[in-house]
């Protein structure tokens, strides 16, 4: 991620901002960080660090980016042809785990909102320790919605590339 970061805005802008943002902290070692960094900026507006040498940071940036990106699609192409494994397998119940996992998450969610809904509108005392407690349940939505996630964002993905395809494919036809 801070390769992104580094790769979008540049090491000078990030320095910056890291070294004001150390410095606001109430710890010793948070502000030699900070400090520590202002001597970098100050090396970079005098010179003594070079464009080079900033440019090779930033061109390392950008490649530590690529090296992401392309990461990313193996991971992309391994989770759809496990998808694409369990659409084309004969077991009913590979096939059928995913959008029954969904419908299931989704039932849980609609309970779940219509209690807190519930609550709040009956005007429960303790309805702010209920709210409260649905915040513990970060960790196993996150888990659900990552799975389900993984199905829309991919499914999602593979609609829009159907739909270039179509306008690529009149484009082409009006030209001919």
């Amino acid at each position: 991620m801070i390769s992104k970061v580094l790769g979008k805005i540049g090491l000078p802008i990030l320095i910056k901002f890291v070294s004001s943002s150390l410095g606001r902290l109430d710890a010793d070692c948070a502000k030699k960080a900070g400090s520590a960094l202002l001597d970098v900026s100050s090396a970079i507006k005098n010179r003594e660090i070079s464009a080079e040498q900033i440019s090779e940071v930033n061109r390392h940036a950008e490649r530590m980016q690529e090296i992401e990106g392309e990461y990313d699609d193996k991971t992309l192409a391994v989770i759809n042809e496990t998808i694409r494994r369990e659409i084309a397998s004969e077991d009913r119940f590979v096939r059928f785990w995913r959008p029954a996992f969904g419908y299931s998450v989704a039932a849980a969610w609609l309970l779940t909102m219509s209690t807190i809904c519930y609550v709040v509108l009956a005007d429960y005392p303790n309805a702010a320790d209920i709210i409260g407690a649905l915040v513990e349940t970060t960790s196993l939505w996150s888990v659900a919605l990552g799975v389900l996630g993984i199905s829309v964002v991919k499914r999602s993905q593979e609609k829009q590339n159907a739909k270039k395809e179509d306008i690529l494919s009149k484009v082409v036809n009006k030209i001919t």
